[in-house]
């Protein structure tokens, strides 16, 4: 089970957002790369990134930051971006400096042939982003709701051959209230392909029923406030995890 720290960047800082609003931020560090070693340091074999800027203005934003953080520990762990990745360049650009996988969300649900565009391209480096709420799939910063299914669209963009599916339960993500176990086993079953949990990790709890459901295909959880505001001690949790998987 890979423990995944988040770095949300706004304006060049480390913070993270209630619900996805960019009006509720706390920020954490203004040095995002050295928030970056300290996870490592912790035990963190996998970062997530997110240009939350890019997220709403649809181009790169945070830049500089993750470029320092690649620098820092791109070599030693395996650092995944999600935000503002509308075209094939940008791809191109940050894997070129060292990025290991690109998440694509938004834009994977309204332009599904620049996804598909994107696995050709850059096959075994591209991560599908998918927030839902009820099993209906939401876009922009999700602030829209579609009337996609969220298995039915993770079908098709695993024939496209995307390397794995974030699955966020947006009702629950930044509020510490549990992960949706239930909902995030049920799609990981429908695919062949891993999935990775995120949104409301709350505490070790969440982590023990994780590893229990890990063979159905739910490789990872995205930990995110909870372990900045200290509900998840993360090197503990790193602990628990080698106990349960030895």
């Amino acid at each position: 089970m890979l423990l995944i720290p988040a770095i949300d960047l706004k304006d060049g800082q480390c913070v993270r957002l209630k619900q996805g609003d960019m009006a509720q931020s706390t920020v954490f560090s203004d040095d995002p790369a050295a928030m970056a070693r300290h996870w490592v340091e912790q035990g963190a074999q996998r970062l997530h990134l997110v240009d939350l800027n890019g997220a709403f203005a649809g181009k790169p934003r945070n830049e500089a930051a993750i470029r320092a953080i690649l620098r820092e520990v791109g070599d030693e762990v395996d650092v995944q971006l999600g935000g503002g990745i509308r075209d094939l360049d940008t791809i191109e650009r940050y894997l070129d400096a060292g990025l290991r996988y690109v998440i694509i969300g938004t834009a994977a649900v309204k332009n599904p042939g620049f996804l598909q565009d994107a696995c050709t391209a850059f096959g075994g480096h591209i991560i599908v982003g998918l927030d839902a709420k009820d099993g209906k799939v939401a876009t922009d910063g999700w602030s829209k709701l579609t009337g996609h299914e969220v298995i039915d669209l993770a079908r098709k963009f695993e024939d496209y051959g995307v390397e794995a599916v974030i699955y966020t339960d947006i009702g629950r993500d930044g509020m510490l209230t549990g992960i949706n176990v239930e909902a995030t086993v049920r799609l990981a079953q429908a695919l062949s392909i891993p999935v990775i949990a995120s949104g409301g990790l709350s505490g070790l709890d969440d982590i023990r029923r994780l590893c229990e459901v890990e063979s159905e295909g739910v490789e990872g959880v995205i930990c995110g406030r909870a372990i900045y505001s200290g509900e998840l001690d993360f090197a503990a949790a790193v602990r628990l995890v080698d106990e349960l998987s030895a």
